[in-house]
């Protein structure tokens, strides 16, 4: 199966860029591609270095949480780091960021959906990435825990910026969160219509993104039907 054709991805340091579209339209494979674990395609990615000219950092945010269930909070978060780094400072500043310093030495099976999510977030920037790759990070939660997880994300990326490519169904989530969209046709994925969202993040309440919303579906292009 042809998952993608003709798909070209840029985006610039600190951009967060949503992937949109319905299943089957290959936002988790190319994910997978950027992230090198896809490796049956023909083309090619480059990732930026550091400022510091070092090789850049991969975080990754799964569908599920994928926590190892024999290893506390604390040490899944750890066994992300270079083994000198694992009992520096960095964990539990993490912990503490995402308020779950009180959760530190519990398992996998004693957290909650949204705890386990968490959890996983922490992971992925516990490493200090410059290129967070999140596949439906937030899938499955109830909006109430959804909204908390999405401003503790808007948090971290305030205070430690990296470019993010998100996937997402879901629409309002994608306009909260991203500088621009790409829309994913299936049968083979390809973008077929690019959307940016002009409107500082710090502005988009409610009321701004049901706009942005409604905007994008009352769109005549048949790209714009994808999102309905």
């Amino acid at each position: 199966m042809e998952a993608l054709r003709g798909l070209t991805i840029a985006a610039a340091a600190g951009e967060v860029v949503a992937l949109v579209g319905p299943s089957g339209c290959g936002k988790t494979t190319a994910l997978g591609i950027v992230a090198g674990l896809d490796h049956d395609f023909d083309g090619s990615v480059t990732v930026g270095p550091r400022p510091d000219g070092g090789a850049a950092r991969l975080g990754y945010v799964f569908q599920e949480p994928r926590l190892l269930p024999w290893r506390t909070v604390r040490q899944n978060l750890a066994l992300a780091l270079p083994r000198p780094q694992r009992k520096g400072p960095a964990v539990d500043a993490m912990l503490a960021a995402l308020d779950l310093t009180a959760l530190a030495d519990r398992f996998p099976t004693q957290l909650s959906l949204g705890m386990a999510r968490r959890v996983a977030l922490a992971r992925a920037f516990v490493v200090e990435p410059d290129l967070l790759l999140m596949d439906e990070p937030f899938v499955s939660l109830d909006e109430p825990t959804a909204l908390k997880l999405r401003a503790l994300l808007v948090g971290l990326l305030d205070r430690r910026p990296a470019t993010v490519l998100l996937v997402t169904h879901n629409l309002r989530e994608a306009l909260a969160l991203a500088d621009r969209l790409l829309l994913l046709a299936p049968s083979p994925g390809r973008v077929v219509a690019e959307v940016p969202v002009a409107i500082p993040r710090a502005d988009r309440d409610d009321a701004a993104i049901e706009a942005l919303r409604g905007a994008l579906l009352a769109r005549p292009e048949p790209a714009f039907r994808l999102l309905a």
